[in-house]
C-alpha cells in the first residue's frame, strides 16, 4: 500500500528456526547491535518520527527509546561492559549567510523562499539531496538513557565504524583531519580518542585510506582496511593489523589478489574472517595472522535484487558458527548457518515465489577477448522452458560501477526479460572486480575503451553456443553499464535497440556536476577538464553520437546526483537532433542508487525497456545520410 521497502528486525532461533519480529512494527528499524553480555539489543528506528536509538531487553521483550536526537545516528557500538553506546551523528553548522536579508515579512504576505547558500565542494550527494553545512561527530550515551556526550569537535568528519578498546577507555574511528579533506575524498586515517580527556592520537599516516578499525577480542591488536593511493582508478582493499599504539603495521593480504569487503575477528584473536569476491562469487575465508587462508563459506548473495551483483553479509559467533545471507541465480538470499562444516538454511522467505513462478535457468559461459585474449566470464539467463539449440533474442545487460561484478545471483530484471522470451547475458568485462587488481585496472585512464571488445566477444560466444539469434541483439545497462551501452551503439550497428540507463555521456560535465568531483577527473581520466579537454572528449560517449543509428531509450532518476540528469538529457537531445528514435524516461523522486527502490517504478521501468525492444525487433529505416 505504501509502495516502498520497509526495514524490520527479526530474531531467529538457530536451533528451531523459529522467527519473531522484534522491531519495525511502526516505522523502519535497522542497524541492530547485540550488547557484549547478550542481554540487550541496540538499534535505530524511525518509530515515532525521526531516526533514534532504541534498546530492547531481550529476555523481557521490552524496548525503549534512548534518544531524542536532531539528526540520524549511525555506527552504533556497545562498550565492552555493556554500559554505554557510542555512535556518530551529523552536527549542523550555523546557516550560511551573505549580505543582509530584506526587512521582516509583513503579516499575511507571501514572499518567495529565502536564498540558498552553499560553500562545500560536494554540496549535494546522491540519495541525500542538497547537503546542509555540518560535520559528523562521535557521541557516547549511557545504555540506560540520559544526555549524550559529544567526544570529537572541529571542522572535520569523524566517522565509523567505531571500535572500543577492551578497557573501555578509548574509541577508534576513521577521519581525514587534513585541511584539504574536501578535494582529497579518498584519504583517511585511523584515530583513537580517550574518553576521559578527549585527547586524540593518529595511528596511521600513509597516503591512502585507512578505515574500519576493529580491536581484537584480547585487546592487543587492531585490524583495519586500506591501500596505498597510487592515483589509479582502482585499488584492491587490503587487510592490515597493528598494535594498539599504531606500531607494527603490516598487511595480511599483500600477496592476495582479492579485495577485502568485510572483516570479523575470530574469538581466539589468532585469525580474522573476511568477505571477498572471487570471479563473480562472494565468499568468506579465515586468514591467520601469518597470512595463511582457509575458505569457510561460498555462495553468499544479497548484493541487490534487480540485477545479479555480488554481495551479501555474514556474522560469526564466539564459537565460530557463521550466519550469512546466501542464495543462487534462481533464488533470492535466505538466512543460512554454517557450523562444523555443515550448512543449514534457517529461513524460507521466498517460498511463495518459488511455488507459483517458473524461473529461467542460468548458465555460465566464458570466452577470450578479441582485443588481447583475456578470459571473460558471463552468465546467461535463459527463457523459462528454453529448448537447447534454439536461438532466441539476446539482451546484453551490462553492470555499473564500473568497478563491480555480476555473478550467479538472483535478479528480478533478468528473470522478467527472460519471461518475455529473451536470453539475458550478464558479463564481467575488464574493469570488473573479483578478477584481480590488474584486470580491474585494465580501464584505468581508459574508460570506456577496450572493455567494448570484451563485451562483443562474449556476445559472439553466446551466438556460437546457439543461444543468441545474431539478428536479434539488444543492449542495456545502468550507470557504468549506461556508459558502455552508449559507447557500444556509437561503435557498432549490430544491436536492434538499446536502453541507456543513467549514463555518463560527457566526462567534462560529469566531473563538474556529479557528487564525485574529487575522483572522476584525477583518478578516472588523469587530469582536470581544463588541463586536458581533448582526453575528456576522447573518453566521452558524446564523441560517438554522430555514429549512432540504433534506437536508444534513455532512463534516469529525476534526483540522480551521481550521474546527473543532465547527462541523460544531453544524450536524449543529441539523438533527437540527429533523428535517431529515442525517448526520455525520468523516474520521479529516484536517486542514482534508488532508481529501483519503489516497486511500482521498478516494474514500470523494466516493462518500458521490454516494450522499447519489442518495438524495434524488426528494425527501422534510418533516413540519416552516411
Amino acid at each position: 500500500m505504501t509502495d516502498r521497502a520497509k526495514s524490520t528486525i527479526w530474531l531467529v532461533d538457530v536451533q528451531t528456526g523459529e522467527q519473531m519480529q522484534i522491531a519495525g512494527n511502526d516505522g523502519d528499524a535497522f542497524s541492530p547491535r547485540w550488547s557484549p553480555n547478550g542481554k540487550r539489543l541496540a538499534y535505530a528506528s524511525t518509530e515515532g518520527g525521526s531516526p533514534q536509538i532504541w534498546v530492547r531487553w531481550v529476555d523481557r521483550g521490552q524496548s525503549v527509546r534512548l534518544t531524542g536526537l536532531p539528526t540520524a545516528p549511525s555506527s552504533l557500538t556497545w562498550s565492552p561492559d555493556s554500559a554505554s553506546i557510542a555512535y556518530t551523528m551529523m552536527v549542523k553548522d550555523e546557516e550560511l549567510k551573505l549580505g543582509t536579508a530584506p526587512p521582516s515579512q509583513p503579516k499575511g504576505a507571501e514572499w518567495a523562499k529565502p536564498l540558498e547558500y552553499y560553500d562545500l565542494l560536494t554540496y549535494r550527494a546522491d540519495g541525500q539531496g542538497y547537503l546542509q553545512s555540518g560535520f559528523e561527530k562521535i557521541f557516547v550515551i549511557s545504555a540506560n538513557g540520559g544526555a549524550p556526550r559529544q567526544l570529537t569537535f572541529g571542522p572535520y568528519h569523524d566517522g565509523g565504524p567505531l571500535s572500543w578498546s577492551n578497557d573501555g577507555a578509548s574509541l577508534y574511528f576513521t577521519a581525514n583531519r587534513k585541511t584539504d579533506w574536501q578535494t582529497d575524498s579518498v584519504e583517511s586515517e585511523v584515530w583513537a580518542i580517550k574518553l576521559s580527556s578527549g585527547s586524540l592520537s593518529q595511528l596511521t599516516d600513509r597516503n591512502g585510506p585507512d578505515s574500519n578499525a576493529l580491536v581484537s577480542p584480547d585487546g592487543s591488536q587492531i585490524a583495519y582496511l586500506g591501500f596505498d593511493d597510487a592515483m589509479r582508478a582502482y585499488e584492491k582493499t587490503e587487510l592490515y593489523i597493528m598494535n594498539r599504539d599504531g606500531s607494527g603495521r603490516r598487511s595480511l593480504t599483500g600477496n592476495w589478489d582479492y579485495s577485502v569487503d568485510q572483516m570479523i575477528w575470530d574469538s581466539d584473536s589468532r585469525g580474522i574472517y573476511i568477505q571477498f569476491d572471487d570471479k563473480g562469487e562472494t565468499k568468506v575465508s579465515r586468514i591467520s595472522l601469518d597470512g595463511s587462508t582457509r575458505e569457510i563459506v561460498s555462495g553468499l548473495s544479497g548484493g541487490g535484487m534487480d540485477r545479479p551483483y555480488t554481495g551479501g553479509s555474514f556474522s560469526v559467533s564466539n564459537n565460530d558458527v557463521i550466519a550469512f545471507t546466501g542464495g543462487s541465480a534462481t533464488s533470492p538470499a535466505e538466512l543460512k548457518l554454517m557450523s562444523g562444516g555443515k550448512m543449514r538454511t534457517l529461513t524460507d522467505l521466498n517460498r511463495t515465489m518459488r511455488e507459483v513462478k517458473i524461473l529461467g535457468q542460468v548458465q555460465r559461459i566464458s570466452t577470450r577477448s578479441s582485443f588481447d585474449g583475456k578470459a571473460i566470464d558471463g552468465w546467461v539467463t535463459l527463457p523459462p522452458g528454453y529448448i537447447k539449440g534454439s536461438k532466441v533474442p539476446l539482451i546484453l545487460e551490462i553492470h555499473g560501477g564500473p568497478f563491480a561484478a555480476y555473478g550467479p545471483h538472483f535478479a528480478t530484471d533478468n528473470q522478467l526479460y527472460a519471461a518475455a522470451g529473451y536470453a539475458v547475458l550478464s558479463a564481467n568485462p575488464r574493469g570488473s572486480t573479483s578478477y584481480g587488481e590488474d584486470f580491474a585496472n585494465g580501464i584505468d585512464k581508459a574508460y570506456p575503451g577496450n572493455d567494448y571488445f570484451d563485451l562483443m566477444s562474449i556476445v559472439d560466444r553466446a551466438i556460437e553456443l546457439g543461444i543468441a539469434d545474431p539478428d536479434m541483439l539488444f543492449v542495456t545497462g545502468g550507470s557504468g553499464g549506461g556508459v558502455l551501452t552508449t559507447w557500444i551503439v556509437g561503435k557498432t550497428k549490430r544491436f536492434k535497440a538499446a536502453a541507456a540507463q543513467k549514463p555518463v555521456i560527457n566526462w567534462i560535465t560529469q566531473t563538474l556536476t556529479a557528487d564525485g568531483a574529487p575522483v572522476f577527473g584525477r583518478y578516472w581520466v588523469g587530469a582536470q577538464p581544463w588541463e586536458a579537454p581533448e582526453k575528456f572528449w576522447a573518453q566521452s560517449p558524446i564523441s560517438l553520437v554522430g555514429n549512432i543509428e540504433t534506437p536508444t531509450l534513455v532512463v534516469v532518476g529525476s534526483e540522480d546526483y551521481r550521474t546527473p540528469v543532465s547527462e541523460s538529457e544531453q544524450l536524449y537531445t543529441a539523438l533527437k537532433l540527429r533523428g535517431v528514435p529515442t525517448m526520455l524516461i525520468k523516474v520521479p523522486g529516484a536517486s542514482h542508487g534508488g532508481i529501483a527502490a519503489r516497486p511500482s517504478q521498478a516494474a514500470a521501468k523494466t516493462s518500458a525497456i521490454l516494450a522499447w525492444f519489442d518495438r524495434y525487433k524488426t528494425g527501422w529505416s534510418s533516413p540519416i545520410a552516411p
